[in-house]
């Protein structure tokens, strides 16, 4: 991906990439959302958000993807839903680079539009506490919340469910198959599992051998996927994250983690990525 061309007056945030260790689906409601409940574990793979403060009320998104209309992009509709909690003449300028794969499950586009929401929140000076952006975010996308949380999580409801969780430091090989998945297509498949039973107490333990109840229905509309699973199966244990498509293997050790990188580098994108405790804004 071409890194974005960014005047000097902007101030870059980062905004990192999740994984779904664990998610099942727990029931459908009225308004068509699902139930999920989900283990989200922040990596080290991330994009980076810049902003410029504007005086004349104006959102600009200087990045926009091809045939995408600037205003559809989350993280101008992030701007857009803050922007009411500001003075009124507040705008951005933003600028996008993108490192982390679209359509692979890993939650970028949400990841953006929270870095902004958080960045913007101080910026403008809306004074919005964290419960308060969560409100929003919600409103933006299911995964934007846990971004907005920034810490591991168990996750429940469509999302906006969280609980801090802690998980034991691990690396991952993250690896993109050459498909976009559709995350409305596999949530609205005839063949998706909806009924898998509530936990009462998660624990780690409990939930284990980790699942997703959407992978079976992505194999079997995505034959892509399978094929990149199949190869992975010669090295550990892989799973799919979110809807799909990406697959990664779990790692207690960095070297071990790049030794299989070096073997699926081959064949697919692939990324060697270590989780992370918090979000780096929450550090800043």
């Amino acid at each position: 991906m071409t890194q974005a061309i960014v005047p000097n007056h902007a101030t870059a945030y980062p905004a990192p990439a999740k994984l779904n260790l664990d998610l099942r689906i727990t029931g459908r409601l009225e308004n068509g959302y699902h139930c999920l409940e989900s283990i989200f574990c922040l990596i080290d793979l991330q994009d980076t958000v810049y902003l410029a403060p504007r005086n004349d009320g104006k959102i600009i998104l200087h990045t926009p993807l091809q045939n995408v209309p600037p205003e559809t992009d989350l993280t101008y509709r992030a701007a857009a839903a803050l922007q009411p909690y500001s003075d009124g003449l507040k705008g951005v300028d933003i600028w996008l680079d993108k490192r982390i794969p679209m359509g692979g499950g890993l939650g970028g586009g949400s990841s953006d539009a929270a870095t902004v929401l958080i960045a913007l929140n101080t910026l403008w000076q809306c004074g919005l506490t964290t419960p308060e952006l969560i409100d929003i975010g919600v409103k933006l996308g299911a995964d934007v919340p846990f971004f907005i949380f920034g810490r591991n999580a168990f996750a429940k409801g469509i999302g906006e469910q969280l609980t801090q969780i802690d998980l034991p430091q691990q690396w991952f090989v993250v690896v993109k198959p050459p498909v976009h998945v559709s995350t409305a297509a596999i949530f609205s498949h005839e063949r998706l599992t909806r009924d898998s039973q509530p936990s009462i107490m998660p624990t780690l333990q409990s939930l284990q051998p980790f699942r997703n109840d959407m992978q079976a229905v992505v194999f079997q509309e995505y034959p892509e996927v399978l094929k990149a699973y199949q190869l992975l199966e010669k090295i550990g244990k892989p799973l799919m994250t979110g809807s799909g498509a990406c697959l990664f293997i779990a790692f207690d050790s960095e070297e071990n983690a790049n030794s299989a990188l070096s073997k699926v580098s081959k064949h697919y994108e692939a990324y060697c990525v270590k989780s992370l405790d918090v979000h780096p804004l929450l550090n800043s």
